[in-house]
Formats: C-alpha cells, structure tokens, sequence
C-alpha cells in the first residue's frame, strides 16, 4: 500500500534548492572519500599498522555497504529527509572519533561508523534526485554533482597531502585534521539539509528484512577476515577454514532470508529477472572490485615507490580526477541529447583494462608522465561507467521501486570494493616482501650500490648499515633485528638512494602486479557491458509516475 501526501509536481525553485542541499552532501562524502587515501600511509605509519590499513578502508566500506538497501527501505517508510538527517548525524559523529583515534584497529571501527552515515549520504541523494526528475532531465543537473566530485577530487589528495604533510595544527597531528575537517562542513551541510531538504513523501508500507541485515553480516564480515589476515593465520589453519565456513552458511541463509522476505527483501529476487537491472549490478560489482583495489595502490606507489610527499602524491593524481570530470561531463551531454547510453559502460570498461594495462608496466623509476596517462585513462574510464549504469537502472525499474533499484545498484558495487581492497592490498603485502628480497639481489651487484657500500660516511647511519646486512643475507628478514617493518615505511625516506632502491622497486613491482590483476578482472565487465538493454528514457519522474499510476487506480471503472 502506498499513500502519497503531497504533490508530485515540484516547482523549479524546489528542485533547485533540493539539488543545492544534496550538492553539499554530496560533497561532504566525496571528499573523504578522496582525502583518506592520500594520506593513509602516513596514518598507518604513525599508528605502526600500514599493512593494516585494509581494515580502515573495508570498515567504512563494509558499513556502507551494509547499510545502504537499509536506507533505501527506511527512506520509503520514514521519508527522505529523516533518514538523511541520521545519515549526516552518524557521518559527523564517526568523523569526530576517528580524529581521536589511537591505533589502526580502533580508526577501523570508528571508520566504521563513519560509513554508517556515508552509505546514506551517497544513496539517499541519487535516490532523491530520480524521485524528483525525469531520466532525460536529471542529466541537466548531473553537472553540479560532477563538479562536486571534481572538486572533492583535486582538494582531497592535495589536504590529505598537506594535513599527513604537517607536523600538527593546533597542537593536533596533523593527519587527524583529515577527519576532524569533516566536522564544521558537516555543520554547514546539516543547516543546508534541513532548510531545503522538503520534497512530497510517498509513504510506502514495508518490513524491515532483519534476517536479511543478519545473514548479510554473517557473510560478509567473515569472508573480509579471511581476505584480510589469511596470509598472517594461515590460508588451512583451524580458524580461516571455520570462518570461510561461516561465510558459506551466511551466504545460505542470506539467499533462504531474502527468498522469504519477498518483497519486503533486501535485495528482492523479482528485481533480478528485469536484465538492465543484473546485468548493471554484475558490472558494477566487477568495476568496485577492480577499481577500488587498483586505486589502493596507486597513493602507494606514488609515496613509497616513487619517495614522493603526500602533497605531491596527491597533486600527481589530477589527471586521474580530470578524465572522470570530463567524460562525466560528456556522457551527460550525450544522454541529454540523444537519450542514448549503451555505448557508455563499452567504452568506459574497455578503457579501465587499457588503463590497467598501461599502468602495470610501471616501475619505481618510470617517468610522471607514464603514470599522468595511465591515471587519466583510468578516471575517462571510471567517468564513463557510474552515472549511465545509474541512469540505465532507474529508467528501466518500476517508479515505486527506484529506491531499491538505485540502493541495490550502489549495494553490489560497494560489495565489489570491499572485497577487491581487502583481495588486493592482501596480495600486494604477500608478494612485497618477495619482491623486496628479489631486488636486493639486483642492487647488490650494481655499482651505485658498491659505492654506498664502501663509504664510510654513509654507512655511519645504522639505517643504511642495517639494509646493507639484510642485502648480504638476501633477505628482508635481515632488517627485523634493527627494527625496521613494512609496518611503517617512514624508514625509507631516511635511506641512501642505493638502499631504498629495492624497498621502492619491490613495492613497485607488487602494485604494478594489483594493477595488472584489477585490468584482467575488468574483461568481464566489458563482456556484461555489452548484454546491457537500451530502453527510451521515461519523460517523468519518479514521483509523476506514481501520482500518475495512483490516479488512475482511483479512477472508476467506465
């Protein structure tokens, strides 16, 4: 049952406003989004857990993930406004913990938090625009959101880079203000939020899938623990063989729970059998995978393989920002004109495996421009794909079902970049190690590296002397009795370039390797990309499609 208590015609003033105060939201997730990774070497470093920083990624993931069909559900029966409130609420909460955050497990759970309030932030706001505009018309104001990301883009990497650059601010470490930043523009978005934020509520009667939320946990959370320590457990150990077996029974009673549920499901089965809708979440699974496992990296190699500052990382990461702004810009345009977008996700998969390709073939010594390229094609392939599949899924399912739809849709590609973090840093610090001792090999017979060797001056520093015992013995090992672990990196920048040589090229080798991985998987999505239908643009929005169908279900038989 559905009771719509207000008008479904908005005015132009109403629609403008409602879009400004979901530009300031907008804005507040993208931006941390952007921020962290910039400077998530010199959180892990501090903290004394780099490798660790999988878990401060994936919490915030996981929580989105988790909460986002929640929100879609909770919208339909409470209304937008509210749960958006509650949204940005836990969002600036999780916000002021994790500036106060005192080891990486603890961040991780507050990042946690902070997820909670982002999954709503990011699906409650697409799924508001399509409420209030037509497929064809929406486009008008994809620009403002684009912008949004644009801008969060470029003034991400460069504060992150110049909050971890900084020694402290305000007797503050200077990383906890990535975070603590979060804090008075979320003031400024909640006073927006609530001042604009009023569109006609469609109430619509539903159950809350609690079983569905349960099972979901059960799967998810034991699978990313096993991803995520397999390696440090043991892949057969007692404790990795019975969560993986957890994970399995989850799954089970996830698909039991949702077929029960029916309708009132998470994710409800009938939603599968309309194919814009499975294939749009198979590839957008695939590319969160790929493109949050790959992305992990790149911050990584600029920092450590390339020994570049947070600030300069973050200013080298432009042009992956400026190929998502423009081909965002103009696949907008194009839909807007020509109603057109299958072409779209072709495009854009079969550029992300160029990209990924291209950047594979990196090394720590490889020119800027090599990665500029690489980085642009990466963001042109990214720009491409995320608002036509948006687009694709919201036009082609029921209006009363454009919560879910769109909830559902951002749910898979959440799933997809949880596991591919998780999947691909575990990887990534399997085969550093590895790499690491294969270069030492490397250094130890060129000059540069005897040279180093022989002078006096250079070997006073114990860094330096400690990695040179460790490229005589051959192994990374060597340098555990002096204290040095790839769980604070902050060493290498200490080194003589002879001896941070193979530190760099083995992180390189083993992010260029995650890259490579990521381009492979995203072959698949390039196949599903091409079995996605093109339907006509509807000339309504959500909210007219209803008020339409209501009406004429009011209406007496002749």
């Amino acid at each position: 049952m559905t009771t719509t208590t207000a008008p479904a015609i908005l005015s132009r003033r109403q629609i403008n406003l409602i879009v400004g105060g979901l530009v300031v939201g907008m804005f507040l997730a993208a931006l941390d989004q952007m921020i962290v990774s910039t400077a998530i070497r010199t959180i892990g470093d501090d903290l004394s857990g780099l490798t660790l920083q999988a878990w401060v990624i994936t919490a915030y993931m996981v929580a989105a993930t988790l909460s986002t069909p929640l929100y879609g559900k909770l919208s339909d029966i409470y209304g937008r406004k509210p749960l958006y409130v509650i949204s940005l609420s836990l969002f600036i909460l999780g916000s002021v913990l994790c500036g106060s955050a005192t080891d990486m497990y603890e961040l991780a759970a507050y990042r946690g938090i902070q997820g909670l309030g982002g999954g709503g932030l990011m699906a409650l706001a697409l799924i508001i625009l399509a409420d209030i505009l037509s497929p064809r018309e929406r486009t008008k104001y994809q620009a403002a959101f684009f912008a949004v990301w644009g801008v969060a883009s470029v003034l991400g990497p460069v504060l992150g880079g110049f909050f971890a650059g900084a020694g402290s601010i305000l007797g503050i470490a200077g990383w906890r203000w990535i975070f603590l930043i979060n804090v008075p523009l979320g003031a400024i978005a909640m006073a927006v939020i609530v001042r604009t934020l009023h569109i006609p509520r469609t109430s619509k009667f539903v159950k809350i899938d609690y079983w569905g939320v349960v099972t979901l946990i059960a799967a998810l959370v034991p699978m990313l623990l096993v991803v995520e320590q397999g390696r440090e457990w043991g892949w057969t150990s007692p404790l990795v063989l019975s969560l993986m077996a957890l994970s399995a029974a989850g799954v089970a009673g996830f698909i039991v729970a949702e077929r029960a549920a029916g309708n009132d499901a998470l994710l409800p089965g009938r939603m599968f059998a309309n194919k814009t809708f499975s294939v749009s979440t198979g590839i957008n699974f695939i590319m969160g995978f790929a493109m949050f496992g790959g992305l992990a990296g790149l911050p990584l190699y600029l920092q450590i393989g390339k020994g570049m500052s947070p600030t300069a990382a973050g200013l080298a990461m432009l042009p992956f920002t400026f190929g998502i702004l423009v081909m965002a810009t103009v696949t907008a345009t194009a839909i807007r004109k020509t109603g057109r977008y299958k072409w779209m996700p072709i495009f854009g998969t079969a550029t992300l495996v160029v990209a990924g390709i291209f950047l594979s073939t990196m090394r720590a010594d490889s020119s800027l421009w090599h990665l500029s390229i690489g980085a642009a094609l990466f963001g042109m392939g990214l720009g491409s794909i995320m608002q036509p599949i948006m687009l694709a899924v919201q036009n082609a399912v029921d209006p009363r079902d454009i919560g879910t739809g769109s909830a559902s849709v951002m749910f898979f590609r959440q799933i997809g970049g949880s596991l591919g973090t998780a999947v691909f840093l575990s990887i990534l610090f399997s085969s550093v190690a590895s790499d690491i001792d294969y270069e030492f090999e490397v250094t130890a017979q060129t000059d540069e590296y005897q040279a180093a060797v022989a002078d006096p001056a250079i070997m006073a520093n114990p860094l330096n002397a400690a990695v040179a015992a460790a490229i005589a013995q051959g192994s990374l090992e060597g340098t555990g009795q002096a204290g040095l672990s790839l769980d604070d990196t902050s060493f290498i920048n200490d080194l003589h370039p002879a001896f941070a040589q193979p530190f760099q090229e083995g992180f390189a080798d083993a992010i260029t390797r995650v890259l490579l991985i990521s381009a492979l998987i995203v072959l698949f999505a390039f196949g599903l990309a091409w079995l996605m239908p093109e339907l006509p643009l509807r000339e309504k929005s959500g909210l007219e499609s209803i008020a339409d169908e209501d009406a004429a279900l009011s209406e007496p038989p002749a």
